[in-house]
């Protein structure tokens, strides 16, 4: 089975129904079966052995895709918001691409063969000029062949080719939805950006489901709640920092929450429990779910479904309520596994790191191979613990641990304590190098309009909720945290940040 396949099946089944865009004006699943078997063919007659893709959400990233799986040919999107020197580095080292950018065309006009814009592709692979499907007869990919290539987040090392093949991406498809199973009336809203693994993952499993995909090319809590609004949006992925800001600009003008929302995914960073319950409060009849995976794995590899969250937000005993800041268990085909410094499974409640194995679990790189043990699992460098009923809670990554005089400290600890800190708005901890302790614990805090709070405050916070020893050392305010565009907080620039203010 390959991607390939899923479109054909989607397009054999829905026919007719809109597949991408507004009701009244998107492609239907039958144009855009056409319109990427004409990009597939339009690559091999060009002898193109990869497709870059560096542009906003928008049709032509999902035609690229398939084209580029009706080509046999890895698809590989890249972030536009690098600078144009390491966009056109990363384009120009593939194979014979064919690029498609909505931005630094001249830099990678002057690198790389063939470029085009998003509206240039489109109009290739629709306009009069197309092949016409019945003549495009596509490649055949294999299941082990590469389907996607995605460039990995790089928030503490630099960024690395994370691979996934088609039998990845078909395993995850179809661990996760049915085919057919959405209403003809359903549409999904996705923002999140379009070399994100969320954004392949989404495209596929609504496709599969049939349901119509309505794309925002720059998110704003105001444009998301107007599309929503608009489009009658059921289904929508969001990452954190980004129901953060819906569940402001609601709670800022007092509006409702859409009635036509019924249910709302997300994932791609730690969500903190304090979101998560304004949230659940400020969409009283929406079904949120918790989605918890990596690039690596295809996207989600635990789940924290509706009902669960209602449950914990209901709660009055603390571990119940506490399963509200859980990944939730696992996928069915998923095993997980928490192991020790020595490589041994943990018990349940033991913190450890987490390991991962199943279908969708690629666990390789293009730099450097296959990553998994012998056993087919792959560490997810996360750290990490299961409960008695095996809910999944993540902790962090095993590289922001902070060792501070031999003891290991998990910033997600102590960002959780200063979160319910009335004039905290956001925060994140690292550690900071130190002489004497190996590590100082440093909090970045970002603050809340109202009475100022100084160091002195934040430390006095923390020291009466958890012990002496994890009390910040350092605290810096900041105007905002830099983060990744799925709210990932990037904590080598913190740290740096530190370095030269202590310097």
């Amino acid at each position: 089975m390959n991607t390939l396949m899923l479109l054909e099946m989607t397009a054999a089944g829905f026919g007719e129904r809109v597949a991408l865009g507004p009701l009244d004006r998107g492609m239907t699943y039958e144009a855009l079966q056409a319109a990427a078997l004409s990009g597939g063919a339009r690559l091999r007659a060009g002898g193109r052995r990869t497709v870059v893709y560096i542009g906003e959400n928008g049709p032509a990233f999902p035609v690229a895709l398939f084209a580029a799986a009706a080509a046999n040919v890895p698809f590989l999107p890249l972030n536009y918001r690098l600078t144009p020197e390491q966009v056109a580095d990363v384009a120009a080292r593939q194979d014979r691409p064919l690029v498609i950018a909505g931005a630094h065309l001249d830099v990678l006009a002057a690198r790389c063969e063939e470029v085009l814009t998003p509206d240039e592709w489109i109009a290739q692979c629709t306009g009069p000029g197309a092949s016409p499907a019945d003549q495009a007869a596509p490649a055949a990919p294999d299941t082990d062949d590469i389907a996607v290539l995605l460039q990995t987040s790089g928030t503490t090392s630099a960024p690395k080719s994370a691979v996934l093949r088609h039998r990845h991406l078909t395993a995850y498809t179809f661990g996760t939805v049915e085919f057919g199973s959405a209403d003809e009336h359903d549409a999904t809203l996705v923002s999140v950006p379009p070399y994100h693994i969320a954004a392949v993952a989404n495209l596929l499993t609504n496709l599969y489901a049939g349901r119509r995909i309505v794309y925002l090319e720059q998110f704003t809590a105001t444009g998301w709640l107007d599309l929503v609004r608009t489009e009658r949006i059921t289904h929508a992925m969001v990452v954190p920092t980004m129901l953060a800001r819906i569940v402001d600009e609601l709670e800022r003008t007092g509006e409702a929450a859409p009635p036509s929302l019924r249910a709302v995914s997300y994932g791609g960073s730690k969500m903190p429990r304090q979101v998560v319950e304004r949230a659940l409060r400020a969409f009283p009849e929406t079904d949120f779910t918790n989605a918890y995976g990596l690039t690596e794995t295809s996207s989600s590899i635990a789940v924290l479904g509706p009902q669960e969250h209602r449950a914990a937000l209901a709660a009055t005993e603390p571990g119940e309520r506490a399963r509200l800041g859980s990944a939730g268990l696992p996928l069915p085909d998923v095993a997980v596994e928490i192991r020790d410094d020595k490589g041994l499974p943990c018990p349940a409640g033991v913190t450890g790191d987490i390991w991962v194995r199943g279908p969708q679990v690629a666990g390789e790189y293009l730099e450097s191979g296959t990553t998994l043990d012998g056993g087919g699992w792959f560490s997810t460098r996360d750290r990490g613990h299961l409960d008695e009923d095996g809910y999944l809670f993540v902790e962090g990554r095993s590289d922001d641990t902070i060792i501070r005089g031999g003891e290991n400290i998990a910033p997600a600890e102590i960002e959780s304590v200063l979160l319910d800190h009335p004039a905290v708005a956001e925060v994140a901890v690292a550690g900071v190098e130190d002489v004497e302790w190996g590590q100082r614990i440093a909090a970045f805090v970002v603050r809340r309009p109202g009475p100022p709070v100084d160091a002195a405050d934040v430390q006095a916070w923390v020291r009466a909720r958890l012990r002496g020893s994890k009390t910040p050392d350092l605290v810096m305010f900041l105007d905002e945290l830099p983060q990744t565009d799925t709210g990932k907080v990037l904590r080598r620039v913190l740290v740096e940040r530190a370095r030269a203010a202590s310097a």
